[in-house]
C-alpha cells in the first residue's frame, strides 16, 4: 500500500515490483519508473479528449483494421511516437483480431498492448486511452476500403461484395468515395430494415410527441407521424442518401452505376465509423 500510495501504480503493478526487488521499497519504486508503469499510473485520470484513428489493411484488402487511440491533447496525437503506435495498433489489431485488444502480445518485442501503451505514456508524458478497434472482412471476391479524413479524427471502413473479375482499383476508389461520404453524414445503417429499433422507437415517440402539439385529430396526427418517419428512416439509411459527391444520385445508384460500368454485381455489406 506504501507503494502503491507514492506512486500511484496498480496493486498488481506494485506486488510484482517488491517480489522482483526482494521486497526493497526504493528499489520497487525504480522499477516501476522503468517499466513507466508509475508516471502511466498517475497520469491515467487525466481526460483524454483529443487523439486519433488509423486504418490498416491486408495486401489483397481483403481484411482491414481501424482503431482509435485518446491522448489529451492534440500536440501530441500528431507527434511522429504517437503516430507510429497508432499504426501499429492498427497493424496489431488487423492481424490478430478487435477482441482483448490490450491483452493480446505485440509481434514486436512479446510486450502487451497495454505495456506498449504505458510506456508510451511514461515516453510522452500524457495519458493515453486505447478506445476501440473493429477488424472488418469482406466477402469473396470483394474488397475492405475506407478513409481517414486529413486530421486524424474521423475514420470509416467500407465492406464492399463484388462478382468475379471486379477491377480491384475501381472497388478501391469506390469504396473510398462511400467512406468519404459516411465521414461527412450521419448514417444509422446501410438499409433501413438495419436501424436500431430503439432507435426507431425512439424517433417515433419524439415526432408522436410534437404532432400531438398541433392539436389534429388522432388520425391526422397518425399520419403525420408515418410521414416523417418515412424521412427519417431514409435521412440516416446510407443507400438511401443523396451521395455528397453527386446530390442528384442517391448512394444506392452511385453503387449501381459502378456495378454497370465494371459489368459485376457489387454490393454495399456494411460500414463502421470512428470519431473524436
Amino acid at each position: 500500500m506504501e507503494l502503491r500510495n507514492t506512486t500511484g501504480a496498480g496493486m498488481m503493478d506494485c506486488k510484482h515490483a517488491l517480489q522482483e526487488t526482494g521486497g526493497d521499497l526504493e528499489q520497487a519504486k525504480d522499477f516501476l519508473r522503468k517499466k513507466g508503469i508509475a508516471v502511466a499510473a498517475k497520469k491515467s485520470s487525466r481526460e483524454t479528449s483529443e487523439g486519433g484513428i488509423a486504418i490498416a489493411y491486408s495486401d489483397d484488402r481483403g481484411r482491414a483494421a481501424m482503431v482509435r487511440l485518446a491522448s489529451e491533447t492534440d500536440f501530441v496525437a500528431r507527434n511522429d511516437q504517437f503516430q507510429t503506435l497508432l499504426q501499429a495498433l492498427a497493424r496489431q489489431v488487423l492481424e490478430n483480431g478487435d477482441a482483448d485488444v490490450l491483452a493480446q502480445t505485440m509481434a514486436t518485442d512479446g510486450g502487451t498492448v497495454q505495456e506498449h501503451i504505458t510506456q508510451a505514456v511514461s515516453t510522452m508524458g500524457e495519458n493515453l486511452q486505447y478506445i476501440e478497434g473493429v477488424r472488418e472482412e469482406a466477402p469473396q471476391n470483394g474488397l475492405v476500403g475506407g478513409y481517414v479524413h486529413s486530421n486524424g479524427k474521423i475514420g470509416v471502413l467500407i465492406v464492399l461484395g463484388a462478382g468475379q473479375g471486379a477491377r480491384r482499383d475501381s472497388l478501391e476508389e469506390l469504396a473510398k468515395d462511400l467512406a468519404m461520404h459516411v465521414a461527412a453524414s450521419q448514417v444509422h445503417a446501410v438499409r433501413s430494415d438495419q436501424i436500431d429499433p430503439q432507435v426507431v422507437a425512439k424517433e417515433r415517440e419524439i415526432l408522436t410527441a410534437q404532432a400531438e402539439e398541433s392539436g389534429k385529430p388522432p388520425e391526422i396526427v397518425a399520419k403525420m407521424v408515418e410521414g416523417r418517419m418515412g424521412k427519417f428512416v431514409r435521412e440516416v439509411s446510407l443507400l438511401d442518401q443523396q451521395f455528397v459527391k453527386d446530390p442528384e444520385k442517391s448512394v444506392n445508384q452511385v453503387v449501381s452505376k459502378a456495378a454497370t460500368e465494371l459489368g459485376t454485381e457489387i454490393t454495399l455489406e456494411k460500414f463502421a465509423k470512428f470519431q473524436f
